[in-house]
């Protein structure tokens, strides 16, 4: 069996996507170019940002190409605040659970404050509103996740976006891992969200492509000097990766989300394996993503885990690939209350939908079987 279960971590490419993909490989000329070599891939650059813009019912106009999701969160925290705290008019509030490239765009800021979150991981909107309340020397940028691609929580975008309006504030909203579960319209979101980022490779597109969009009000400082994507992001684009987003966007098809895996999975281990809980909102819950299913087995390390059940050919991860090779306890986690003994004793499964039945027995025989082992080594150990 060879089944993969982190598609929160990056998803694989469709073979109508490797035809596309395939079928641009002679366009060769740089879209920059005046020449006719530069003009078809200008104009794929310019089809991919319409049909990205009409993903999310924006205008081509808001959207920028960064060479990922994460380049996009710096570049909306990072353009927006200063060095130089005679100009900088900003106080940066940064959600724990975000993503590590946002946290740490935050953290570098001159006025960081962390914001404080629930015990299932959403914001706690009464701490948010007496914070700003506090804090009125700067305008508040208050920077969060649309929903945490590691625990599965689902943040009210449109509530936190009203408070931190009412305090006169800039929210940057992260979607990536929003994104692949629900629509976003921005037609509606606009009133809430003053800047949205996500990464294309968990739409089903290239790794190393991300959008930032933002109002058009908005002024932002370069996070790469150059001429490309209106001086934001200079270099030549990546143009393929860009490219694949396009289709990506065109083809995607919400109507095969779905909760039925994880839920399958889920109802086998609260009845078959003792000592085991889900971490982030309850499941089944509309604050929760449907694909994702964040498990902590008490008393088993969760990277021995992850390794037997890889060994038997079922790749999950142990939370978001960006803390994959750190074995430091998970900021969300912490974030959450999430007691220390249990904090490095997750997994994440994270599912496609279109699981056979089959498949998904042998992966509760799996889970099953591997808790079982690393409970009884554990106590052969003691």
């Amino acid at each position: 069996m060879n089944l993969y279960l982190d598609l929160a971590a990056a998803t694989p490419l469709s073979d109508p996507m490797k035809a596309y993909l395939t079928s641009l490989l002679d366009l060769y000329g740089n879209p920059s170019s005046l020449h006719s070599a530069g003009k078809p891939v200008r104009q794929l650059l310019s089809e991919a940002r319409q049909s990205v813009a009409d993903f999310i019912h924006a205008t081509p106009d808001d959207i920028t190409f960064t060479p990922s999701g994460s380049a996009a969160n710096t570049l909306a925290v990072k353009g927006l605040t200063s060095e130089n705290p005679q100009v900088n008019p900003y106080e940066v509030f940064c959600s724990p659970t975000a993503h590590k490239s946002m946290q740490k765009a935050c953290a570098s800021c001159l006025c960081h404050t962390p914001l404080q979150v629930t015990p299932v991981g959403r914001i706690d909107l009464s701490y948010l509103d007496k914070l700003l309340t506090q804090h009125t020397n700067l305008k508040p940028l208050v920077c969060i996740e649309a929903a945490s691609s590691e625990i599965g929580t689902i943040q009210n975008v449109r509530e936190i976006g009203s408070v931190v309006h009412r305090h006169h504030g800039i929210l940057v909203v992260d979607a990536t891992g929003y994104l692949p579960s629900f629509p976003i319209d921005m037609s509606l979101w606009k009133h809430d969200v003053d800047i949205l980022t996500f990464s294309g490779h968990k739409l089903r597109a290239l790794k190393g492509v991300g959008v930032l969009w933002k109002h058009a009000h908005l002024t932002l400082t370069p996070l790469i000097y150059g001429t490309q994507e209106r001086g934001l992001i200079g270099g030549t684009e990546n143009v393929l990766g860009i490219a694949s987003l396009g289709k990506a966007a065109a083809d995607y098809d919400y109507s095969s989300v779905t909760s039925k895996s994880r839920d399958y999975v889920y109802e086998f281990v609260t009845k078959n394996i003792p000592d085991c809980y889900p971490v982030g909102a309850p499941i089944p819950s509309k604050d929760r993503l449907p694909h994702n299913l964040y498990l902590c087995f008490k008393g088993v390390e969760g990277e021995s885990l992850m390794i037997l059940l890889t060994m038997n050919g079922i790749h999950v991860s142990t939370g978001s690939a960006c803390n994959s090779r750190n074995l430091s306890a998970s900021a969300a986690l912490l974030a959450i209350g999430m007691d220390e003994d249990d904090v490095h004793s997750c997994i994440r499964l994270t599912f496609s939908g279109k699981e056979t039945k089959k498949e998904l027995d042998a992966v509760c025989a799996q889970l099953k079987q591997c808790v079982t082992t690393l409970r009884r080594m554990n106590t052969l150990e003691t």
